[in-house]
C-alpha cells in the first residue's frame, strides 16, 4: 500500500496542502521552503501509531507544542489538521483514510486537544470523534484512536502501516566510528548510528541476498568493487561491512567501514533501508557526499530497489542532477514556492514552462 493523497492545513510552513503522492516521489524546493518539514507530517503520523511511542501528547510536545507547528500564517485559524489517504496503487479509490485535527489548549498545561479523528474504509465513514464518550469526558480528546488498541482495532490496519515509515539522513560518520561513539541512539536511529546491528539482526541468507543486490548496485558507482560482504570481529564480535577491489595487488586485502567514503557509507545505507521496507521510506537529501554521475543514477536506482518490497520512496533533494532521468514524470516531482502567505506545494505537471519541451 502507499499515501495516494495528502491534505494538511496550517502545518509548519503551509497553510494549505492538496497533493496526490506517487509511488516514487521527489520534493523541491529552495531553502527553508518546508522539505524536511513536509516531510515530517509522515513521521508525525508515525510516531503517534507507534505502540511505544508515547503517542499523541508526546509526539506533540518532541516539537515544542501546537505552537510551534501551527504556520505561522494562519494568524487567527487555531487548527492543524492532517488527512491522509492510503491504497494499493497511486491512481485507484482510498482503501483507508485518516484524518485528524487538533488544536492547543487554551489555558492551563496547554495540551494539545483532538478537534476531531475521522476514519473512512471503502469510502464508509467507521470512526468520528468527538463522539458521546468524548463529550462526557474532554480528556479522552488528548489521545488518539490511533495510538490505542482497544479501540482502533477496527483500522488496526492503518497503525500498522505507518509505524513502518522509515526516515533516513544517514550521518556517514555514525556508522564509522560506531564502536568508539557507543553512546545512545537516536529513537528510530534516524542517522545509522545503529546501523551495522540492523545488518546483523536479519537472518544470513536474507542478509547475503540483501548485499549481493547493493554490491550489484554499487559496482555502477564504484566499478573496482569485487565484494561486499558482512563479517564479525574475532576478538569483540563486533559486526562489520567489508569490501574487497579487484584493482588491488592481493585478493586478501580488505577495507571495512571505517575506511569507506562518505558517499558509499550513505549509498549502502539508502540502499540496505530501501530492501527492508515495504510502507513508506522518507529519504532526505539522499545526493550528499555524492558525485553529479552517482546522483544522476540514483533515481533509477531508487526505481529499481523499491520494485523489490512496493515500498513507497518520499524524497527531499536540491539537487538537479537527481532529476535527470527521462522517466520520471511531472507528477512525480512535488514543487515548493515559498510565499508571503506560506509555500505553496504543487506537482511540477501544473507548471507549463517545468514541463515545456
Amino acid at each position: 500500500m502507499i499515501i495516494n493523497r495528502l491534505i494538511a492545513k496550517n502545518w509548519r510552513n503551509f497553510q494549505q496542502i492538496n497533493v496526490s503522492l506517487r509511488e516514487r516521489q521527489f520534493i523541491v524546493g529552495p531553502n527553508a521552503s518546508g522539505k524536511s518539514n513536509l516531510l515530517d507530517i509522515f513521521r508525525f503520523l508515525r510516531d503517534i501509531a507507534k505502540v511505544d511511542g508515547g503517542g499523541f501528547q508526546k509526539v506533540v510536545k518532541d516539537r515544542d507544542g501546537v505552537s510551534k507547528i501551527r504556520c505561522l500564517a494562519a494568524r487567527q485559524v487555531p487548527e492543524v489538521s492532517i488527512e491522509i489517504h492510503i491504497a494499493d496503487t497511486p491512481d485507484v479509490p482510498a482503501t483507508w483514510r485518516y484524518a485528524l485535527g487538533f488544536t492547543q489548549e487554551p489555558r492551563g498545561h496547554r495540551r494539545a486537544f483532538l478537534t476531531y479523528e475521522r476514519v473512512w474504509q471503502e469510502g464508509k465513514l467507521i470512526l468520528d470523534r468527538p463522539n458521546l464518550d468524548d463529550n462526557e469526558d474532554p480528556d479522552r480528546l488528548t489521545q488518539t484512536a490511533l495510538e490505542q488498541s482497544a479501540t482502533n482495532a477496527k483500522f488496526s490496519e492503518i497503525g500498522k502501516f505507518l509505524r513502518n515509515v522509515t526516515y533516513l539522513h544517514l550521518v556517514p560518520q555514525f556508522i564509522r566510528y560506531a564502536d568508539a561513539i557507543q553512546g545512545k541512539i537516536i529513537e528510530d536511529d534516524p542517522f545509522g548510528q545503529g546501523f551495522l546491528e540492523r545488518v546483523a539482526s536479519v537472518h544470513p541468507s536474507t542478509r547475503r541476498s540483501r548485499l549481493k543486490k547493493i554490491e550489484h548496485a554499487l559496482k555502477i558507482a564504484v566499478p573496482q568493487l569485487e565484494k561486499l560482504e558482512f563479517v564479525r570481529d574475532k576478538n569483540t564480535g563486533n559486526p562489520h561491512l567489508q569490501a574487497r577491489y579487484s584493482h588491488w595487488v592481493s585478493s586478501e586485502e580488505t577495507h571495512q567501514e571505517d575506511q569507506f567514503s562518505d558517499g558509499m557509507l550513505r549509498l549502502i545505507g539508502l540502499l540496505w533501508t530501501l530492501l527492508e521496507n515495504d510502507s513508506v521510506v522518507l529519504l532526505e537529501e539522499p545526493e550528499l557526499s555524492l558525485n553529479l554521475g552517482i546522483v544522476s543514477q540514483l533515481a533509477p536506482l531508487i526505481s529499481r530497489m523499491r520494485r523489490n518490497r512496493r515500498c513507497q520512496v518520499l524524497v527531499s533533494t536540491q539537487s538537479d542532477a537527481l532529476l535527470t532521468e527521462q522517466g520520471i514524470d511531472g507528477t512525480e516531482v512535488l514543487m515548493l514556492t515559498p510565499g508571503k502567505e506560506g509555500t505553496v506545494v504543487k506537482p511540477s505537471s501544473d507548471y507549463d514552462d517545468v514541463c515545456a519541451p
